[in-house]
């Protein structure tokens, strides 16, 4: 899969995504991240990509050239690089659809993604209705720039892709994955501060283990986030039924 970002601080980028899981597999060729500096494209002697808004207030706006002028830069990467395979142009903006699980699975079947981070006040709107296809939020709160989102939402999708992680166990079981968030985890050593790790875990029945940690899981969602459990009750009635006996 290939994630290109067109970006203010490509460095800030690589920087994040160059390292641990991510890092690894850009090395292996699972995925491919290339930043694209949006200062390149612009017409400026400055290299200036903002400009004050029509109509006033405080703040710049990113401007519709550079921006367009990098994304035919893309374009024009891809096709030197034969990639021509299905797509979609993403935003990151606070104004976007929130990024869930669910929509990270869902990017995850495209062969590629272009990820447009803005900063300042924003972009023009001229730009989001002519090149982009969604815009997707992280959260509700406000951010200086783009880079940050980008990166979360490229780690979210890249680890869905095939090659990326070592075992699909590695996110189907996990939390918010299954449904529920995860149950408490330990390890070496078994007792730590006077506090002992579950008997249940270390008795080798794989059955109670397992009942066990839907439990916790099952609680531990109730406890925390009740909206995931009623959605995962729900669609699953029996987990709570095997609790019970």
């Amino acid at each position: 899969m290939r994630f290109d970002i067109l970006t203010l601080f490509p460095d800030l980028v690589s920087a994040v995504l160059g390292e641990s899981i991510i890092g690894r597999a850009c090395k292996s060729g699972a995925i491919t991240i290339k930043t694209h500096q949006i200062r390149d494209y612009s017409t400026d002697k400055h290299h200036r990509v903002d400009d004050t808004t029509y109509g006033g207030g405080m703040g710049m706006l990113m401007a519709a050239p550079p921006l367009y002028n990098c994304f035919q830069g893309v374009k024009r990467d891809r096709a030197q690089d034969g990639f021509t395979g299905t797509s979609r142009v993403i935003y990151l903006s606070p104004a976007g659809s929130l990024l869930t699980q669910s929509k990270a699975k869902e990017l995850a079947d495209y062969d590629g993604l272009i990820l447009l981070c803005g900063h300042y006040e924003g972009i023009d709107q001229r730009i989001i209705d002519e090149l982009v296809d969604e815009e997707i939020s992280i959260g509700d709160y406000v951010l200086t720039g783009g880079e940050i989102p980008a990166c979360i939402l490229v780690d979210a999708v890249a680890r869905l892709v095939p090659g990326v992680l070592s075992d699909p166990k590695c996110h189907e079981e996990e939390s918010i994955s299954s449904g529920l968030l995860e149950y408490p985890q330990y390890t070496k050593p078994a007792v730590f501060h006077d506090r002992s790790v579950p008997e249940v875990l270390l008795n080798g029945d794989h059955a109670k283990v397992d009942r066990w940690r839907l439990e916790q899981s099952l609680e531990r969602t109730r406890e925390r986030r009740p909206d995931l459990y009623e959605k995962y009750m729900a669609e699953h009635p029996e987990p709570e039924k095997k609790k019970r006996r």
